[in-house]
């Protein structure tokens, strides 16, 4: 995601320093930092884009982190999905330095990213949005501004959590109309003229019949998002019941080394138990 966005960064017109935590990925016409501390140092915004809540705050906060070269007025943007209490906590320790921070987290798979098309949850303040929007038109097609910090982050992972429940639904019913007889084709067909139709399965759907699993979105990430979907709840009394039983399906997955697949590799999973054959449909 992050290279893509970067990508279109540079298309637009803007000086941009990239670094990542593995070595050798660059972005064309974008000067190569060896950390984020170099990458941020003088910048007017610092974008960031990694993997989970412990990656952000080691970006941050950790050796060679952004945090001692910020100056003030700098706006540090995170399009991680995280934690949303950690996304709060950041952007207070961020914005002791004089810095602005702006929860910024993205929608719209790797071909958003590529394609300059992604949504924006932002979580923040006006004046901060207004700031960096010129950047955000350069990566995205649509700006909600949901609220105050860490009210972005809460509905990615509410947004996160959706897919995945919608998605398992739809590979429980192919499961188990396969089981029962019914063709595939015509099953997804049925979907799509029906009040069952939803993006997500228009988009995922076909994939799944046709045994796609590419990774647009990696199953290890979905179930870490699951995960903090189950923390946040926990922690303000939220049941969660549903949830809590495709966690134990990515589990399962995860056990059975489909980690590095798309999230919809789950299908193999259900597949097993329900001891459908695995085939193209």
């Amino acid at each position: 995601m992050g290279r893509g966005m970067a990508a279109n960064l540079v298309k637009a017109g803007h000086e941009v320093t990239v670094w990542n935590r593995t070595p050798g990925k660059t972005v064309e016409r974008a000067r190569v930092a060896s950390t984020p501390a170099e990458a941020a140092r003088g910048c007017q915004a610092v974008w960031i884009c990694v993997s989970d809540t412990k990656a952000v705050e080691e970006v941050l906060f950790g050796q060679n982190g952004i945090i001692d070269v910020l100056q003030p007025g700098t706006v540090v943007a995170d399009s991680s999905t995280i934690l949303p209490e950690a996304t709060e906590e950041f952007g207070k320790r961020v914005e002791k330095t004089g810095a602005h921070f702006l929860d910024a987290p993205v929608t719209g798979s790797k071909a958003g990213a590529a394609d300059g098309t992604l949504t924006f949850m932002l979580g923040g303040e006006a004046e901060v949005i207004a700031r960096v929007q010129p950047l955000l038109n350069a990566m995205g097609k649509k700006f909600v501004h949901v609220g105050k910090n860490g009210a972005a982050s809460s509905a990615k992972i509410a947004l996160n959590m959706m897919n995945a429940m919608i998605v398992e639904g739809f590979e429980e019913g192919l499961t188990l109309a396969r089981k029962l007889g019914v063709n595939p084709d015509k099953l997804l067909e049925l979907i799509q003229a029906s009040f069952v139709r939803s993006g997500i399965i228009d988009f995922k759907g076909p994939m799944i019949l046709r045994r796609d699993f590419e990774p647009n979105f990696p199953l290890r990430l979905m179930h870490k998002d699951l995960k903090l979907n189950l923390e946040a709840a926990k922690k303000v009394g939220v049941s969660m019941p549903g949830l809590e039983a495709i966690e134990k399906i990515y589990q399962k997955a995860t056990e059975a080394g489909l980690q590095d697949l798309d999230y919809i590799a789950t299908i193999e999973v259900l597949e097993k138990l329900a001891d459908v054959e695995t085939a193209k449909a």
